[in-house]
C-alpha cells in the first residue's frame, strides 16, 4: 500500500495485520483520485471510516488543505497516526477515535470533500449520508466506495448523485453540485 501521487508519491504505508480493515486497492484508489484530481487543492476533507488512512493521506499528498480521519477502532486510529507520521503530513491531519455517526451529529466542522469507505454490505454508507448535510459546505463533493448492489440515495441533502463508476465488484458513487455553463 502506497501513496500514488503528489508531494509524498511512492511513500509506503503500514498495512494492517490481522485487523478487520479492507484497504482500497491501488486500482480503485487511482480511479477515485482521477475523478477528484481537479477538485482537491485547498479542500477540507473528512475521511470517515478511515481504516489505514490511505485515502485521506492520498488527498493530502495531492493538495488538500486538511484531513480529519475518523474511525471507531483504536487500533485503526493508531495505524492512521503511524501512517500520518510516515508521510510527514501531520500538520494538516487530525484523528478522531469514535463512532462515525456520533462524530457527524456533534462536529461543528464543515467539509468540502467527504470520502466514505465503510465496511461493505452493512448499510453504513447510506446511514452516514443521511447525516452529512449538516457538515458539508455549499460546493462539497461526497464520494462513496461500496459494492455495486448496495443501495444509495439519489441525493445527499442538496447534492444530487452526479455519477457512478464501476470497477469489477466495487462501485464509486459521486455526489456533487451539477456544473452548468452559468456556474
Amino acid at each position: 500500500m502506497r501513496i500514488v501521487s503528489g508531494a509524498v508519491r511512492g511513500r509506503r504505508l503500514i498495512t494492517p495485520d490481522g485487523m478487520d480493515i479492507r484497504p482500497t486497492t491501488d486500482k480503485v484508489k487511482e480511479a477515485m483520485f482521477s475523478i477528484l484530481q481537479f477538485d482537491l487543492p485547498g479542500r477540507r476533507v473528512l475521511d470517515l471510516f478511515a481504516g489505514t488512512g490511505q485515502l485521506g493521506l492520498e488527498a493530502l499528498s495531492r493538495g488538500a488543505k486538511s484531513v480529519t480521519f475518523t474511525d471507531s477502532s483504536k487500533k485503526a486510529v493508531s495505524l492512521v497516526q503511524r501512517n500520518i507520521a510516515l508521510t510527514g503530513l501531520g500538520a494538516q491531519a487530525k484523528t478522531v477515535c469514535g463512532d462515525a455517526f456520533s462524530f457527524l451529529r456533534s462536529t461543528d466542522e464543515r467539509f468540502d470533500l467527504v470520502i466514505l469507505d465503510p465496511p461493505y454490505d452493512q448499510g453504513l454508507c447510506e446511514e452516514a449520508i443521511a447525516l452529512l448535510p449538516g457538515v458539508l459546505t455549499d460546493d462539497a463533493i461526497v464520494i462513496c466506495e461500496t459494492r455495486p448492489a448496495e443501495p444509495l440515495p439519489a441525493a445527499v441533502g442538496v447534492l444530487p448523485l452526479f455519477r457512478e463508476y464501476h470497477y469489477s465488484n466495487i462501485k464509486l458513487t459521486v455526489y456533487r453540485k451539477r456544473i452548468t455553463e452559468e456556474d
